[in-house]
């Protein structure tokens, strides 16, 4: 194994989102809320959700076939498999196995989940760099799916209006040519404020125990307003650092792409770092919170639309349940996605 620390080149993204639209209005057959209600607090007007037997697996499939061709690699060519999700519609086997399973892919590699919520994909991408760069693996598939709306509480205003499903996928591998496409990455986690969303394993004692009095109910839960409190106060910051971490100024990235939480947390990252607009990528209007599947998302069909121009920089970052945050500064290469 060679002493020296390799390079990793993003080699392909791809993104999946369900096709079932929910809509703010749709919202008020369930509860009393109006359309301007939750858009002027989170900036969503809808989301997409799995419907039937869909799940996160479905869409994390579809995201990594993107992500593959994209990248010129085969199924056979990926030699460790890393999924992010903070709901699977199963714990084992993990996702990150299944998904080894329906592309192909030879079942004599690693393939494991990581719990890191909404900072998840940064996460990964932390683990993957790690990997490559001490030559362990050489190429590495990562997914960040999560079908939220299994486990939302459609009850409950204050969470049910924010998340949506969807997946997205990236492939890394060693770059040949000494370039690293990651400039910078740093992540962070308080477990001290991790009650401010959680989620409980559905399940009960065993009847023989005494006091027999657990049941997890599975649903999320979440303080809204401290979480908006953390995220404004210490993620912008964060992002600023990240960016100095790699030598540059904030004026010399080129795109910020933040997880898809809340349109006014977004406002907060941009007005910390004086982005003009056209250099801000949100889609949270029409997908809400998809966890840590909102940035390839966002950067996917930011490309789609013409948003973002690739042969450029970005800065991604996320938050969410932990807590945990992190960001990245990171070389977008012309045919990525």
């Amino acid at each position: 194994m060679s002493s020296s620390i390799k390079p990793l080149r993003i080699a392909g993204i791809g993104y999946c989102v369900p096709s079932t639209v929910i809509t703010n209005d749709d919202l008020t057959k369930l509860y009393d809320t109006s359309d301007e209600w939750i858009y002027t607090r989170t900036g969503i007007k809808e989301r997409r959700v799995v419907s039937g037997n869909e799940t996160a697996i479905d869409l994390g499939l579809d995201a990594a076939k993107k992500a593959l061709k994209k990248s010129g690699f085969k199924p056979e060519d990926i030699d460790c498999v890393i999924s992010a999700s903070s709901a699977p519609p199963q714990l084992y086997p993990t996702m990150a196995c299944t998904i080894q399973d329906k592309l192909g892919i030879p079942g004599n590699i690693p393939a494991f989940d990581i719990t890191a919520a909404c900072t998840g994909l940064i996460y990964a991408l932390q683990i993957a760099r790690g990997f490559i760069g001490i030559g362990i693996y050489k190429t590495i598939l990562i997914l960040a799916a999560d079908n939220n709306s299994k486990i939302t509480d459609w009850n409950d205003r204050g969470t049910s209006i924010l998340f949506g499903d969807g997946a997205g996928a990236m492939v890394v591998t060693e770059a040949l040519d000494g370039v690293d496409d990651i400039l910078a990455l740093n992540m962070s986690a308080n477990g001290t404020i991790g009650q401010l969303i959680f989620t409980d394993m559905p399940g009960q004692n065993c009847p023989l125990v005494t006091p027999n009095n657990y049941v997890g109910d599975g649903k999320i839960h979440m303080n809204g307003k401290e979480v908006y409190k953390f995220a404004v106060t210490t993620v912008p910051k964060y992002v600023e650092e990240c960016i100095a971490s790699a030598g540059m100024k904030a004026e010399d990235v080129d795109y910020l792409i933040p997880h898809q939480a809340n349109q006014r947390i977004i406002e907060a990252i941009q007005s910390r770092l004086k982005y003009s607009d056209e250099k801000v990528i949100s889609n949270i209007k029409y997908y809400g919170n998809t966890s840590a599947a909102s940035i390839p998302i966002a950067l996917g069909e930011g490309v789609e639309q013409g948003k973002i121009r690739l042969g450029s920089t970005a800065v991604l970052c996320g938050f969410g349940a932990g807590m945990t945050w992190g960001a990245a500064v990171v070389r977008l290469r012309e045919g990525i996605c």
